[in-house]
């Protein structure tokens, strides 16, 4: 349906007289409600309003207590927002229901800074003032278990039965002992306009990793954040509960949310690729890389942004720690694929399932923008082998205070994102290291009870 009065026809003639809107909040989780028909016509012309308290609390809805953007000292208002008819779905698990994506707006009718995919179309906006169109999606990793919300809630979360045993990465058995999950999963991504590239059983047990088709890069964002939404849907009906935490167990591998992205002119030309160059890198993409590596240390946070997500960033266990690039190399936090001028693009292999899709796409591609932007040279040598060895350009942030405490005190976050986008999102996460110094963990229970 590629005009306003096709959406419009189509939501009028739906039999449920309802919508479905969401807005991402902060840490990547959609906030939104069910609409009238009339509500949603009254919102084409004249935009609606969202309780602008999605960017006020964090993932189990506790209010910040630092929050300049909204609070107990604003009253938690409705903040101007706006439906985004391009993004119009048909939800096939509930009956084609009509679907869209909406973000906040400031008063005056702008852009909301705290937003997220208000910033990925930011950073799309400066690849397109560069002359750059940019392509990416994301690829996630993540773990099945056999429980419900309730079963999950009364065994505390611990001891939870995967949805098939073993380590069974690649295997075609385990897919088909959970066909009918599988086949469903991969129908029902694509008729919602996420097509699904590939999906596959990952090492682990009930872990599946799936490639989302490749899009502009607002697309792109969309489908990645819709698609951690869907599949935990999804699993839902068939009564498995589906989670994208970066580490769910110490023994087990983490869950990746890689990000590849590549670069066209406004012809729709690849520039990336260079088959005069030896290893076919151009100039440009060789500055993209530099970019990010410069940046990395400093952005951390948008790609790891829970405390968790920094259990997974350890050595051995298929995700980087330290900063290095190689090409078609697993061990390093930037992966170069080669192959021809139409596949050419950068995999940014930081990136935690757990991340928001959109500010994860928006500082990958925003980072390499700088390094075109300020003509950094990769000064840094493609890593042959084990890229946990090459400790040559430093190591990531250990922990997400580390972490904070970088992009806090560094300007480069704020030229690429906006000091009021950086202030409100560090802050975010300060109060995420706060409550988590609160609590009493398993690990203290079990070493300090008995013998100190």
């Amino acid at each position: 349906m590629s005009t306003t009065a096709d959406i419009v026809q189509y939501v009028k003639d739906h039999p449920s007289g309802k919508v479905k809107i969401a807005y991402s909040d902060i840490d990547g989780i959609l906030r939104g409600k069910y609409i009238s028909v009339k509500k949603f016509l009254g919102c084409i012309d004249d935009n609606s309003s969202f309780c602008d308290v999605i960017f006020g609390w964090d993932s189990s809805d506790a209010a910040y207590d630092n929050s300049k953007y909204t609070g107990w000292h604003t009253g938690y208002p409705d903040a101007p927002a706006r439906i985004d008819l391009n993004s119009f779905r048909k939800i096939p698990w509930e009956q084609d229901l009509p679907f869209f994506l909406g973000e906040l707006l400031d008063k005056d009718g702008g852009p909301a800074l705290v937003d997220p995919r208000q910033l990925l179309k930011k950073v799309a906006g400066d690849a397109a003032g560069m002359g750059f169109i940019v392509h990416a999606s994301q690829e996630f990793e993540w773990y099945n278990f056999r429980e419900t919300p309730q079963t999950a809630a009364a065994k505390g979360f611990k001891d939870l039965e995967p949805l098939t045993p073993g380590m069974f990465g690649y295997s075609l058995l385990r897919t088909s002992l959970e066909n009918d999950f599988f086949a469903e999963l991969f129908e029902l991504l694509t008729k919602f306009n996420i097509p699904v590239e590939g999906l596959h059983t990952e090492t682990g047990p009930g872990t599946y990793e799936a490639a989302i088709e490749y899009d502009e890069l607002t697309e792109a964002g969309d489908r990645a954040i819709l698609f951690k939404s869907s599949v935990k849907e999804i699993a839902h009906s068939h009564g498995i509960m589906a989670t994208f935490m970066a580490k769910v167990n110490e023994s087990l591998p983490g869950c990746g949310g890689h990000v590849h992205q590549s670069l066209k002119d406004k012809k729709g030309h690849p520039v990336f690729y260079d088959d005069k160059d030896p290893l076919k890198m151009s100039e440009t993409m060789r500055q993209y890389i530099a970019g990010q590596l410069h940046c990395l240390p400093f952005i951390l946070p948008m790609f790891a942004p829970t405390i968790n997500s920094y259990k997974r960033l350890v050595e051995g266990a298929w995700a980087p720690t330290t900063i290095t690039w190689g090409i078609d190399n697993r061990t390093v936090a930037l992966r170069a694929l080669l192959n021809s001028a139409a596949s050419t693009r950068l995999e940014t292999r930081v990136i935690g399932a757990d991340a928001n899709p959109y500010l994860a796409m928006a500082a990958a591609v925003a980072s390499g923008l700088y390094g075109i932007r300020h003509q950094l040279k990769l000064g840094i040598e493609p890593v042959r082998g084990n890229g946990y060895l090459d400790r040559s350009n430093g190591y990531l942030p250990a922990t997400l205070q580390e972490a904070t405490i970088a992009m806090k005190n560094s300007g480069v976050a704020h030229e690429l994102f906006g000091t009021q986008f950086c202030e409100h999102f560090i802050a975010t996460r300060e109060w995420e290291w706060r409550q988590h110094l609160k609590a009493v963990t398993d690990w203290e229970m079990k070493r300090y009870f008995e013998i100190i």
